[in-house]
């Protein structure tokens, strides 16, 4: 019984952090959504994995995590879902929650309305939100979710809702990876006392920390997409709700502790920490909270 993932799926994995290494470094993060990686990004077959190429979710969130590792900016969770159905970029709505809020309606080709039944419609007009919480994520709220649908998706919305939650924690693992990688870089080179920090014990004890919760929270999501090939083998439910909350919790707080890492520089703009922590803060609200997750474990336990 093997636990790793297989050569081709480390090739998989391995060939996006390629492209994204080339095409999409940190210099360009500032700049948002890029539309020529986006294109790259559909004819590599990033968003038509489970369609075109008939893989599964174990080898969509190893391409997860590395957009999520990359801070690729745009609506990459609900292109996926969408895909086969939806047209160019797809944003996502959830018409119960109050405010409407869409990410990425600006650069959206179709819309996800998350109803009562998984709908696609047309994009439509919202309000533009000033500063939002992460600047490389505009935000626009609707007077009204759409209703008129030009296409269903095959998937009913909680299961839609489920693969979104897995998709939104491997982004995140992606996301406390990188931001460890940022940390222990920077403490390799800052200089304090005529000593690098990384030789200093409570920055080792910081840097160490991240990665054992960024590696719990990758296991977790490793089985939830696992039992969501394979829903006999487990409870895919409880599985995902799990992965979500110990993925957002290894975000958000490798995201603070990257900070502490890089001292007074983690609050400057001229610093990319900001972009990732912020990405961090606003996956956590994507899909459920980790305060909706722990509810449905409750209810499931």
């Amino acid at each position: 019984m093997h636990f790793l993932p297989t050569a081709d799926q480390v090739d998989l994995q391995r060939g996006v952090r390629d492209l994204l290494d080339s095409r999409f470094t940190l210099e360009h993060l500032p700049h948002g959504y890029d539309a020529n990686l986006w294109s790259a990004l559909a004819e590599t077959g990033v968003f038509s994995l489970r369609t075109d190429l008939e893989l599964g979710w174990v080898e969509s969130v190893l391409v997860f995590e590395e957009l999520g590792r990359a801070c690729v900016p745009g609506p990459l969770v609900g292109t996926f879902l969408a895909d086969g159905v939806g047209e160019g970029p797809v944003a996502v709505v959830e018409p119960d929650q109050a405010p409407l809020l869409v990410a990425h309606l600006d650069v959206a080709a179709s819309l996800l309305v998350l109803g009562e039944e998984p709908i696609i419609t047309r994009p439509v007009t919202g309000t533009q939100l000033n500063d939002p919480l992460d600047p490389l994520t505009p935000l626009h709220e609707l007077a009204a979710a759409p209703t008129e649908p030009i296409a269903s998706l095959p998937v009913t919305s909680d299961q839609a809702r489920r693969a979104g939650a897995l998709l939104t924690a491997a982004l995140q693992v992606g996301l406390a990876s990188r931001m460890t990688e940022l940390a222990v870089a920077y403490a390799k080179e800052r200089e304090q006392f005529g000593k690098t920090i990384g030789s200093f014990q409570a920055v080792k004890h910081i840097c160490a920390d991240m990665f054992v919760k960024t590696e719990l929270a990758r296991a977790s999501l490793h089985s939830a997409a696992v039992l969501l090939d394979d829903p006999e083998v487990g409870n895919s439910a409880r599985a995902v709700a799990g992965a979500k909350i110990l993925a957002d919790e290894a975000a958000s707080t490798n995201g603070r502790a990257c900070v502490q890492v890089h001292g007074g520089m983690g609050f400057t703009w001229e610093v990319p920490v900001h972009y990732f922590v912020k990405r961090a803060w606003l996956h956590a609200t994507e899909f459920g909270t980790a305060e909706d997750h722990a509810e449905d474990l409750a209810a499931l336990l």
